[in-house]
């Protein structure tokens, strides 16, 4: 009988969230390898008992400044990152046109030979780098491996969470350019990742977020999600900014007033009159 009632008693602290000063609950845990790729145990449901908790505890550095509120850290699916890419996505998350237009910008702004280095960051199956330009490496990180082993243009790939260490596995000063392609709305502590990419970036190194309108509701932060479309620019622009490593943001902005039209028929209509918007800030990393 006691046995029994020993047994009980573990099983209850197993399924007890504060039982464990873990980040995320025992059910839910992920295995993290050396080589970075996460490996699914088996794993319940996340109730809302046992949501992960966010790092506010934490103290940030005295630089960046912080310019989102923890409440707009947060986000509908807080379970494990790892758990909702788990599958891959060989899908396009934009129109044609806004591939197209990324390609040429990227053409026209990245370094290429056979010496420069390029990390596309929260990378997936397809990078939209232009074919017609030789780099000299290309690392990619991403959520998913399978997506990162089936992309041509990257030469090297790792799994890697930014929400879950927001240090990007690579020594200083060794990219001459970074990208981000309709992904940022993702990241939870974008002051951190964006004092890494300073970090990581070669004095005068550029760095290139893309995004449009489209995103995964659910893991997408509220900060991101109760902004404008303008106001998601100003926001990327001041993840920039709080680092203090930047050159004045600059804007790409595509978008015309009959986007503005399409996003109010998406919205209300159920349908679009045109193609995806397309906003880019781009920055590059200070001299020394």
């Amino acid at each position: 009988m006691l046995g029994f009632l020993s047994l009980l008693a573990a099983m209850a602290m197993i399924h007890s969230c504060s039982a464990f000063q873990l980040r995320t609950p025992v059910s839910c845990m992920v295995r993290v390898p050396l080589d970075g790729c996460y490996r699914r145990l088996p794993c319940k449901p996340v109730t809302s008992a046992c949501k992960p908790k966010l790092r506010h505890n934490i103290q940030m550095q005295s630089t960046p400044r912080e310019t989102l509120t923890f409440e707009e850290r947060m986000k509908d699916n807080l379970a494990p990152d790892e758990f909702y890419y788990d599958y891959p996505r060989m899908c396009y998350h934009a129109d044609a046109e806004f591939h197209a237009t990324l390609t040429s910008l990227y053409r026209d702004t990245l370094p290429y030979g056979s010496e420069s280095r390029i990390l596309d960051m929260m990378s997936s199956w397809v990078s939209h780098y232009p074919t017609d330009r030789d780099f000299g490496r290309v690392d990619g990180i991403g959520m998913n491996l399978e997506e990162l082993q089936r992309n041509p243009q990257l030469n090297f790939a790792r799994v890697w969470n930014l929400n879950v260490n927001s240090s990007l596995p690579f020594e200083n000063a060794v990219f001459d350019a970074v990208t981000c392609a309709l992904s940022v709305q993702y990241l939870m502590y974008p002051e951190q990742v964006f004092e890494d990419i300073g970090r990581v970036l070669k004095p005068g190194g550029i760095c290139i977020i893309s995004f449009s309108n489209r995103m995964f509701p659910a893991k997408a932060v509220y900060a991101w999600r109760k902004r404008t479309a303008v106001q998601r620019v100003g926001l990327v622009m001041n993840y920039f900014e709080s680092t203090g490593l930047f050159s004045k943001p600059e804007v790409v902005d595509k978008t015309t007033p009959l986007h503005t039209i399409s996003s109010l028929t998406t919205s209300y209509l159920g349908f679009a009159v045109t193609g995806d918007p397309f906003y880019a800030v781009v920055a590059r990393k200070n001299s020394e």
